[in-house]
């Protein structure tokens, strides 16, 4: 069941472990980050330094004054708002549509996503409020549509394999989009049919009419409508009810060919997924062996059953397993 997976373009915190510009002069290495390196090509950035702050620097907070935002040094009494705004909209601008996700840095003034302390001024003090920083805001607004977490929340499982599936589906899709391939987009489609159907059936349907009615638009009409949809789609990670409705579908394929017991521990296994006690990838992995095991040809190249590598897969997690 292995495929070729493009590899994913990633704008990364560049105190992520790829260097020491950390407002104390420190580097934060990451397993994540770390276990990706071969999977994904990172293109790395860290705001405050690229506004011409020294490593190491005094640091910079969001003050909230008369319900606008500022993004302030205490110590020197430094606004360095326009200079991060302006920084934050080239950057992002450059990027263009050629990356599928971001890492950042969790609780950043200018790179957390959320939990970001907001102040009401620069004396010391605890923050009174939470929200997005800068950098964070204007890639969140300017690609909404693509793979935006921090490494924070990245060490929950669910989160981080949504990520993943999203980063991945998305890096394929570009390619295929770039390449304004009508008979590519088809086979891209058709693979991850399944996988679509997971996450909603009714934007697979929706993408189904685009594809099934491709003669009647130009091709940039078509990639134009299904980029929307997808969008849409892959915006939220499935719902466990959904995942369990494909799980049966796939099931259906060669459940007549099971033996009573291995029929029994398989919906065993979909129960204790369904129940929270072992995590999506189980009753994938046993389905995905009498797939293999059958030599089931409507099953084999579905993207459903390997979204991302393999080798990315990582049971530990530091938070309570939930669906």
């Amino acid at each position: 069941m292995s495929r070729i997976i493009e590899k994913p373009i990633i704008v990364a915190s560049k105190c992520l472990g790829f260097e020491s510009c950390r407002y104390n002069g420190g580097i934060q290495n990451d397993e994540f980050i770390k276990r990706l390196n071969n999977f994904v090509e990172f293109v790395t950035v860290c705001p405050e330094v690229a506004i011409g702050l020294s490593t190491p620097r005094d640091p910079i907070r969001i003050v909230q004054n008369n319900g606008e935002l500022s993004l302030i040094q205490p110590k020197t009494g430094k606004d360095v708002s326009k200079a991060m705004y302006e920084f934050s909209s080239e950057f992002i601008t450059s990027l263009g549509w050629e990356v599928d996700g971001f890492i950042l840095k969790s609780r950043s003034p200018s790179c957390g996503i959320k939990d970001v302390k907001i102040y009401p001024g620069t004396e010391k003090g605890g923050g009174s409020a939470k929200g997005k920083g800068f950098f964070a805001s204007v890639a969140q607004e300017k690609l909404s549509h693509l793979a935006i977490e921090d490494e924070g929340r990245l060490k929950d499982f669910n989160i981080r394999e949504h990520f993943l599936t999203k980063v991945f589906t998305l890096s394929e899709f570009r390619k295929i989009k770039n390449e304004k391939s009508i008979k590519n987009l088809i086979d891209f489609h058709s693979k991850n049919k399944l996988l679509f159907m997971a996450y909603s059936q009714k934007h697979l349907k929706y993408l189904g009419n685009v594809v099934g009615n491709n003669d009647k638009k130009s091709d940039d009409e078509v990639f134009t409508l299904y980029s929307e949809v997808l969008y849409q789609l892959l915006s939220r990670a499935p719902r466990y009810t959904s995942r369990i409705n494909v799980l049966m579908k796939a099931m259906g394929y060669f459940s007549d060919k099971l033996s009573h017991n291995e029929k029994a521990f398989l919906l065993d296994t979909i129960e204790r997924y369904r129940l929270g006690n072992v995590t999506f990838s189980v009753p994938l992995y046993v389905l995905k062996s009498h797939v293999v095991r059958f030599n089931e040809e409507r099953l084999l190249n579905q993207s459903f059953f390997m979204p991302y590598p393999e080798e990315l897969i990582e049971m530990r997690d530091s938070g309570k397993l939930t669906h």
